[in-house]
């Protein structure tokens, strides 16, 4: 298969298929057209013990299944938050991806769920105890909230990240969290009590927008029923 990435603000990714039986898999409503070639079935994809813990790591319990009849067939999908969307060769690495950053892939991707090695990461880190992993070969895409910033750290250079802004990282990047120094800086600072840290060797991948706390930001400026009476 072929795929074009689309538009810049709201994006997508098109597929073309360059073969029948072609298939894709994304998220359940992650599909924004296809053409008439191209069949659906939804599924838990593997297990019901997967979809469950798609289920914990902020995903829908169903994966939805895309396969071309013919050559020529056509499909895309969008990211539902202002962002980009970042074309990912699964096998050439693996990697460690946020709840929410999986948009679809080929077929051979494999789609599992993995969970933090620390309490205190999964409690404070933004990404809950349960993170995903993308491996097997083929291409997968990942939606990013605002824009990117990839940096590859060396061995034991570490970088310290706003909660919920971590998008994908390998796994040699050791992942742990780290409490803000100073009271004033823990209350006045206005960056929270706990700040992400990963550790290289590895690449990483961060997006400029949270959107918890953009919704948090919009939510202060929307009237409320006792507001207007």
């Amino acid at each position: 298969m072929q795929y074009t990435l689309i538009g810049s603000i709201m994006p997508a990714v098109q597929i073309d298929f360059d073969e029948a039986g072609e298939k894709m898999i994304s998220q359940a409503g992650g599909m924004l057209y296809m053409t008439d070639g191209v069949t659906m079935d939804t599924d838990t994809s593997d297990s019901l013990l997967k979809g469950i813990g798609r289920i914990f790591a902020g995903q829908s319990l169903f994966l939805a299944n895309y396969t071309a009849e013919k050559a020529g067939d056509k499909m895309a999908f969008a990211s539902n938050v202002a962002g980009q969307i970042l074309p990912v060769n699964v096998s050439d690495h693996s990697l460690i991806i946020q709840k929410g950053a999986f948009l679809c892939a080929e077929a051979g991707v494999q789609l599992e769920t993995v969970f933090q090695k620390k309490a205190a990461a999964g409690f404070f880190g933004g990404e809950g105890f349960i993170l995903q992993k993308i491996s097997g070969s083929g291409m997968c895409f990942l939606a990013i909230d605002g824009d990117k910033i990839v940096m590859d750290l060396a061995e034991g250079e570490s970088v310290r990240i706003q909660t919920g802004n971590v998008v994908a990282f390998e796994e040699s990047v050791t992942y742990d969290i780290e409490a803000v120094q100073g009271m004033k800086n823990i209350f006045f600072a206005g960056e929270g009590i706990f700040m992400t840290k990963l550790t290289g060797p590895g690449r990483v991948v961060i997006q400029t927008l949270n959107v918890s706390e953009f919704a948090s930001e919009i939510s202060a400026y929307i009237p409320t029923s006792s507001s207007s009476s």
